[in-house]
C-alpha cells in the first residue's frame, strides 16, 4: 500500500504537467474572445457613425434638390426670374471682390516669403562663414602648437642620441624624462588637432535651419496693404451706391429674395453689376492709391497685443483730430464690416 501511495504522489505532478497546455489554450481562447468582442463593438460604432453621416448627407441632398426645384420654378416665370438673376449676380460680384483680394494678399505673401527666405539663408551663410573662419583659425593655431611640440620632441631625442658616455648617465636620464613629457604633449596636441578638424568639418556641413515663416512685421504690413486694397475697391464702387451692401446681403441669404423691383429695375441693377465688375478689374492708378492709404493706415493701426498681426477695427477709423487721416468718401470700415470676407484672407 505504501508503495502504491508513493506511486500516486508521483503521478499527481505528472498529471498537472499534462494539463498545463490545455490551460494555456483555454486562456488563449478567452483572450481571443475578448479581442473579437472589442473589435465587434468598434465595428458597430463605426457602422452607426456611417449611418449618421449617410442620414446627414441624404438631408443635404434633399435640401439641394428642393433648392434646385424652387430655382427652376422661379426661372420659369418672368416676374421671379429677373430677381433670381440679380441675386446670383450680386453673389458673384461679392465673390469676385473676395477673389481679387485673396489673390492680391497671396501674391504679397509669396513675394515677402521669398525675400525673407533669401534673408534667412544669407544670415545662415554669414553665421556659418564666421563660425567656420573662427574654427579654421583655431585649427591653424593648434596645428602650429602640435608642430612645435614635435620639434621639441625631435630636439630632445637628438640631444639624447648625443649623450652616449657613461658619465652622461644622469643627463641622459633627465632628457629621457623630458622626452616622455614631450611625447605626452605631442599626443595631447594631436588629439586637439583632431577635435578641431572635426569641429571645422561639422560647421562646413551643418544644414540650414528650418525657415520659421513670415515675420510678425511682414504679416502686419501685408494685412494693412490688403485692407488698403479692399478700401480702394470700395472707393471705386462709390459711384454705384448701395451695390456693395446689396452684394453682402445676397451672400448672407440662402434663398432668392424678391426685393429687386420690376423687370426694368432688375435690368438696370444688372447693368450696374457689370459696370462694378469692370471697375474692380481695372488697375490703372491703383498702386498709388494703395500706397497713399497704406501710409495712413500704418499710423492709425493698433493691435490688441504685441503678437497680433491683425489690427483692431476701431483703430482704423478716421481720427477726428487729424484731418490727414480722413478716409476718402465711400470707404467703409472694411475690417469691422468684413467687406469682401476680408477676415478669411488676412494673415494670423
Amino acid at each position: 500500500m505504501k508503495a502504491f501511495r508513493q506511486l500516486g504522489f508521483l503521478k499527481l505532478p505528472f498529471q498537472r504537467a499534462q494539463s498545463q497546455p490545455e490551460d494555456h489554450r483555454v486562456l488563449a481562447l478567452f483572450r481571443n474572445r475578448a479581442e473579437l468582442k472589442k473589435a465587434f463593438g468598434d465595428l458597430k460604432e463605426e457602422v452607426e457613425r456611417l449611418k449618421d453621416r449617410l442620414k446627414q448627407q441624404e438631408g443635404v441632398t434633399r435640401r439641394v434638390r428642393e433648392s434646385l426645384a424652387a430655382l427652376e420654378t422661379r426661372l420659369g416665370v418672368d416676374e421671379t426670374a429677373y430677381p433670381a438673376l440679380v441675386f446670383y449676380q450680386l453673389r458673384r460680384l461679392w465673390r469676385s471682390g473676395h477673389d481679387l483680394i485673396e489673390r492680391f494678399a497671396a501674391e504679397l505673401a509669396a513675394q515677402q516669403e521669398e525675400r525673407e527666405r533669401r534673408q534667412h539663408l544669407a544670415e545662415h551663410n554669414r553665421g556659418q562663414f564666421s563660425r567656420r573662419q573662427s574654427a579654421e583659425q583655431h585649427l591653424h593655431v593648434v596645428r602650429q602648437l602640435a608642430a612645435q611640440a614635435r620639434e621639441h620632441l625631435a630636439e630632445l631625442e637628438s640631444r639624447r642620441s648625443r649623450l652616449r658616455r657613461f658619465w652622461q648617465f644622469f643627463k641622459r636620464r633627465a632628457v629621457e624624462q623630458a622626452i616622455g613629457h614631450a611625447r605626452a604633449e605631442v599626443a595631447a596636441a594631436d588629439l586637439t588637432v583632431e577635435s578641431a578638424s572635426r569641429a571645422a568639418a561639422a560647421i562646413a556641413t551643418e544644414p540650414v535651419s528650418e525657415f520659421p515663416g513670415l515675420s510678425l512685421r511682414a504679416r502686419q504690413l501685408i494685412n494693412l496693404t490688403t485692407i488698403a486694397y479692399a478700401e480702394m475697391m470700395c472707393v471705386r464702387l462709390a459711384v454705384l451706391p448701395l451695390l456693395v451692401m446689396r452684394a453682402r446681403d445676397a451672400t448672407q441669404r440662402r434663398e432668392v429674395i424678391d426685393e429687386y423691383g420690376s423687370r426694368e429695375e432688375c435690368l438696370a441693377l444688372m447693368r450696374q453689376i457689370q459696370r462694378a465688375e469692370a471697375l474692380l478689374g481695372a488697375h490703372g492708378g491703383l498702386s498709388q492709391d494703395i500706397r497713399a492709404r497704406l501710409q495712413i493706415l500704418r499710423r492709425l493701426a493698433q493691435y490688441r497685443d504685441a503678437e497680433e498681426a491683425i489690427p483692431t477695427a476701431e483703430s482704423l477709423s478716421s481720427d477726428p483730430g487729424n484731418p490727414t487721416t480722413a478716409a476718402p468718401a465711400g470707404i467703409p470700415n472694411v475690417l469691422a464690416e468684413d467687406t469682401w470676407n476680408i477676415h478669411s484672407v488676412l494673415l494670423r
